[in-house]
């Protein structure tokens, strides 16, 4: 099978598409041949071994896949050959055959197709996470959704609205602005592109208090960091949460007066380690997200599919920031999807 190998640390260019043998299913595993690979920003930094996993090398990147299965290892029930199915990987995605344990595995949507397979999971289960369980997101509370364009920002905005929040989307340009009323944001902020010195941090901080309001926001999403940070924290509420999901512009200081004067919650939103730690919890939060799906609320924003000898130049794009929404490499076959 043809497969993108990264056989040393380094940026998209150092992608290999190398020959390698179709993988067997193991115990408790399900061999899927691969119809479209989900990039998204994870993908650009563990081939650079700037993540918090670091397979061995070589490895093939991609971290979730859709596609049909092939095989099944002993042990598996629930799944046949011939299903088609969403997995998030980790890495091997990028490869037109991967063995998947099954329990990461779940039945696809009539409806869904394989571009938008590829493009749930990641986002959609990082984003309820982070307001379900880390966030406790309810009706009527007001969020502000930092990287608001990106995969991770759209799927916060349509799901806050699916729970009844009230959202402002805070972006680096018109268009994505646009994008993100599209995707259901109540109001937006454009914020300047950075580092930002101390003049431009506080004129920041002002806009996002401004748009949280008297009372201020109860939720700010932020996978961005950086610059960023403070003034969305200082546009936080009484008791508030800020989710602290990614850092895609750096790790951000923060001064730690304010979660005391605020009486907030600065609170870490790892999907991985959920999956990890309350696998049963995980299962259960994607069980919800395809529910939402086939009720209209929910729907991965693809606005581009990429060709297989152009996966590189997907990496590359996604690890620019100027993607909207999701960015998708079709591996295989989309006939059936």
């Amino acid at each position: 099978m043809k497969a993108w190998t990264s056989a040393s640390p380094g940026g998209p260019e150092t992608l290999v598409l190398a020959d390698l043998p179709i993988p067997e299913a193991g115990p408790g595993e399900v061999v899927v041949e691969v119809a479209a690979c989900g990039i998204n920003f994870p993908d650009s930094l563990i081939i650079n071994d700037l993540y918090q996993t670091r397979p061995p090398r070589p490895f093939v990147p991609g971290g979730e896949i859709a596609g049909t299965i092939t095989a099944l290892g002993s042990g598996v029930t629930g799944l046949a050959a011939g299903d088609r199915v969403i997995a998030r990987t980790a890495w091997g995605g990028l490869g037109q055959y991967i063995a998947v344990p099954a329990e990461k595995c779940a039945l696809m949507p009539d409806d869904m197709g394989f571009a938008e397979g590829s493009a749930f999971l990641f986002t959609y289960a990082t984003s309820y996470h982070a307001l379900v369980q880390r966030g406790r997101i309810a009706r009527g509370d007001r969020l502000l959704v930092l990287g608001a364009a990106g995969g991770t920002g759209a799927a916060a905005i349509e799901l806050a609205k699916a729970f009844g929040a009230h959202v402002c989307a805070a972006v680096s340009s018109e268009e994505k602005a646009e994008f993100a009323r599209e995707c259901g944001a109540d109001d937006t902020v454009i914020y300047p592109a950075g580092p930002l010195d101390k003049d431009a941090a506080r004129a920041l901080g002002s806009q996002f208090k401004s748009a949280g309001g008297e009372r201020g926001f109860d939720l700010v999403y932020d996978p961005v960091g950086g610059d960023y940070a403070e003034p969305a924290l200082r546009a936080l509420g009484w008791k508030g949460r800020y989710l602290v999901v990614g850092f895609t512009a750096g790790i951000p200081r923060l001064p730690f007066n304010l979660p005391l004067l605020k009486g907030c919650e600065i609170v870490g939103v790892f999907n991985g380690g959920l999956n990890a730690n309350e696998p049963h919890v995980a299962a259960d939060n994607v069980r919800e997200l395809i529910a939402l799906f086939e009720q209209g609320k929910v729907r991965p924003r693809v606005s581009r599919v990429y060709d297989f000898v152009d996966a590189p130049h997907a990496i590359a794009a996604i690890a620019g920031r100027g993607a909207l929404g999701k960015l998708v490499v079709q591996v295989g076959d989309f006939a059936h999807g």
